[in-house]
């Protein structure tokens, strides 16, 4: 499994299983077998499935794990196979049966991923423009998506109480309404101290999946 990967799946798992009271050493440890298996890509989204399935407690991390597994996927298991091998016909064929699946922090994961080839310092102005070219005709559907965070990339500056407080007011059928606090308060601090994670926490509707998502993001971006 990809370091980066690893660091950030255990820091999601931990940091869900702190706040929501619930053992995660079992799903741990099912989901590095997933990560680490010698089987075609397809098999181990089931074989993820399957983990969750053994773990109701943790659903709300199914789909951050299929990202984790995808990136995992891109990083380490790609190599193994032939160099045009995501320009194949059974790539596509892939990509259409889990077109469904995994969340926005895929996106992000693969921005951040960029940055540190690049060695630039992430940012959200950066990621929406430059990574995402919501500004562009035709990449309307991005900016249909990221629509909550373009209208208020300011929070960027303002507090964990700020950006929760917009958060709340963004409507559930939004794509992006469960991921826009731990998106946003990754990009006002991709640092936070113990005092940080406080105040981040205790403005959260969701502190569990908030918590979780964020630190895995601090985690992948270490």
């Amino acid at each position: 499994m990809d370091l980066h990967i690893q660091r950030a799946l255990e820091a999601a798992l931990q940091s869900y299983g702190e706040i929501a009271g619930v053992g995660v050493d079992g799903l741990s440890a099912q989901l590095s077998g997933v990560f680490e298996a010698d089987v075609p890509y397809l098999e181990k989204v089931a074989l993820l499935d399957e983990a969750f399935d053994d773990h109701p407690k943790l659903e709300e991390l199914r789909e951050i794990a299929f990202d984790l597994l995808l990136m995992n996927f891109f990083a380490a298991d790609v190599e193994k196979l032939e160099g045009d091998y995501l320009e194949s016909d059974e790539w596509e064929a892939i990509e259409d049966q889990t077109i469904d699946r995994g969340t926005e922090v895929l996106n992000l994961l693969l921005y951040l991923r960029e940055c540190a080839d690049e060695a630039i310092e992430p940012q959200l102005e950066d990621y929406l423009k430059e990574f995402l070219l919501v500004d562009e005709d035709e990449f309307q559907d991005e900016h249909r998506i990221y629509e909550p965070v373009i209208a208020n990339q300011l929070l960027v500056d303002s507090s964990y109480d700020e950006i929760a407080e917009v958060a709340a007011k963004i409507s559930q059928d939004t794509e992006l309404a469960e991921l826009f606090y731990p998106m946003m308060g990754f990009f006002y601090e991709q640092r936070p101290t113990a005092q940080d994670w406080e105040e981040y926490i205790a403005a959260s509707v969701n502190p569990a999946f908030d918590k979780a998502v964020y630190h895995l993001l601090v985690a992948y971006s270490r």
